[in-house]
């Protein structure tokens, strides 16, 4: 199992220099080819960075339809948890979160 972040999905609908390394990787979650974990927070965060409401449109149905996908609902006591911890690995909220999520989840990799 995998932790996807943010950047995997910013890079492809942004049309950054890695979005053709990406668009495989997504090809193989959404036909159940890996599976992976995305947290609720990153979905928002990828929201909020597009703020372009067909992206998000299409953005969503791609999570909605992808077979290998597990979408994890994170929680307040994750975002306690969180907080101190990113003094404790120098990371910033997001990346804390997901560092925090990794240990959790059990998950191989976090895919950024």
């Amino acid at each position: 199992m995998l932790l996807v972040d943010a950047n995997i999905s910013l890079e492809l609908f942004l049309g950054q220099k890695k979005a053709d390394e990406c668009q495989p990787f997504l090809n193989k979650i959404s036909s159940g080819e890996l599976e992976a974990d995305v947290s609720k927070f990153t979905i928002h965060t990828i929201e909020a960075t597009l703020n372009n409401s067909a992206q998000i449109l299409t953005f969503l149905r791609n999570l909605q339809g992808s077979l290998g996908l597990t979408i994890y609902e994170t929680s307040i006591e994750d975002e306690i948890a969180t907080s101190p911890l990113m003094n404790k690995v120098k990371l910033d909220f997001d990346d804390a979160l997901h560092h925090h999520l990794a240990k959790k989840l059990g998950v191989k990799a976090i895919v950024s």
